[in-house]
């Protein structure tokens, strides 16, 4: 079974800058995608990226394009969440996520992914 392991959240003013790492183990398949999600407190969890496991496909939630940056190190199985200019809402607990196969980078919001780390808190003040 693929573990997921996030890291990297913590407390920023608004403005700054945070990494998130998600890095995985035992994985057994070649193909797949990775997606970063969040959600705080009393709201469905939101699709914020995700990227085709070679980094060619990519795909953005609207609400963070231009401020966040998602990339891939496949040396290190790890994939990250660069978020730059952040906002008091981008408070949340971030989850990274993979999705065994091939998928269009259109579809990625809607996928079901297959296995889920277990969290990192980001917490944005104003």
């Amino acid at each position: 079974q693929v573990q997921l392991v996030e890291s990297g959240g913590t407390l920023v003013q608004a403005g700054g800058s945070l990494r998130l790492s998600c890095a995985a183990s035992r994985l057994t398949f070649s193909r797949y995608v990775m997606g970063w999600f969040r959600q705080t407190p009393g709201k469905d969890r939101e699709f914020v990226a995700a990227i085709s496991w070679g980094g060619g496909s990519i795909a953005y939630a609207d609400s963070v394009k231009g401020r966040f940056t998602i990339s891939r190190d496949n040396a290190k199985n790890t994939v990250y969440l660069q978020m730059n200019s952040l906002k008091p809402e981008d408070t949340a607990v971030y989850y990274c996520a993979i999705k065994r196969g091939y998928y269009t980078a259109s579809s990625y919001p809607d996928l079901e992914f297959d296995v889920w780390g277990q969290g990192t808190q980001v917490t944005v003040s104003s």
